[in-house]
């Protein structure tokens, strides 16, 4: 049998001198989670008391009092570990991708994904301090969309982020990421509720990525926005209050996905040889 590019770079590596990535990986995820967590529920809340779904500042903003101060500070510091996370999972190709073309790639996505929720985190420190009104970033974007170049800029980053979103739901069609799970009572029974989740990220993403491109082409940065726009935007078409709600469960669903990937993801260079993963346990279970 023919061993994978990951199996070779395995085959040289001891789990144990890459222990210590494994409690930054448990806090990223959870802080991620616990972000996903306050979100949802905050905007399903609302929605249930007749109003509209928050973005991810205006959630944050929203917990009052010292319980809401400290749940937003873990939020911050969950979002940071997760880009730390990310940026050493890269460095140290903890994930056993190799140095070909398709390696490099997924390792620079690492990158990009960490920034992204380091920007999470820098919200939730902005949100404590309740200091911004959130307009800054719409002015930059205006700005940006003044010159041509700035308008390819910026449409290009929405079609990356819609790519994003459909590998998010390509993730879920094709269950790919049970790969990365340990296999045991709780992940086999839970799977369709990740999978739920992870194909409510990916549409989340392809709107977002869409809204952004789409302001691209009308020059109005009034129309891009983070995961409040695409709330919005939903709202606004037929049965929108209906789909706004589902959007919100399913977001819940990718809280639990974060959670269950910090209690149970499977680091390639950092855990045990011996841990079956989701994937070879539903294998055994249907031979």
């Amino acid at each position: 049998m023919n061993k994978t590019a990951q199996q070779k770079i395995l085959e040289h590596v001891d789990s144990s001198d890459f222990a210590w990535a494994i409690p930054i990986m448990r806090a990223g995820y959870a802080g991620r989670g616990l972000a996903y967590l306050v979100v949802a529920g905050v905007s399903l809340w609302s929605i249930l008391q007749g109003g509209q779904a928050e973005g991810t500042k205006a959630a944050m903003q929203s917990l009052n009092g010292m319980v809401g101060a400290m749940i937003v500070g873990l939020i911050a510091a969950g979002m940071f570990a997760y880009a730390i996370w990310r940026a050493v999972d890269s460095l140290w190709d903890l994930e056993a991708y190799g140095t070909s073309a398709k390696g490099i790639l997924a390792r620079l996505g690492m990158f990009v994904t960490g920034a992204i929720h380091a920007g999470i985190g820098v919200l939730a420190v902005t949100a404590l301090g309740a200091a911004s009104s959130g307009s800054g970033g719409k002015e930059m974007l205006d700005r940006i969309l003044q010159s041509p170049a700035g308008v390819w800029a910026v449409g290009l980053v929405g079609m990356v982020t819609v790519a994003t979103g459909f590998y998010y739901f390509n993730k879920a069609i094709t269950q790919s990421y049970r790969e990365h799970l340990q296999g045991n009572h709780f992940t086999l029974h839970w799977n369709p509720v990740l999978r739920i989740g992870l194909a409510a990220q990916g549409i989340g993403i392809i709107i977002i990525g869409g809204l952004i491109a789409y302001a691209a082409l009308s020059a109005n940065a009034s129309e891009a926005g983070g995961l409040g726009s695409a709330f919005d935007w939903l709202g606004d078409q037929a049965y929108g209050r209906i789909l706004v709600a589902a959007l919100c469960v399913g977001l819940l669903g990718f809280s639990l996905f974060c959670f269950v990937n910090a209690a149970y993801r499977i680091v390639p260079k950092a855990s045990d040889r011996s841990v079956q993963s989701l994937s070879a346990k539903v294998k055994e279970l249907a031979a």
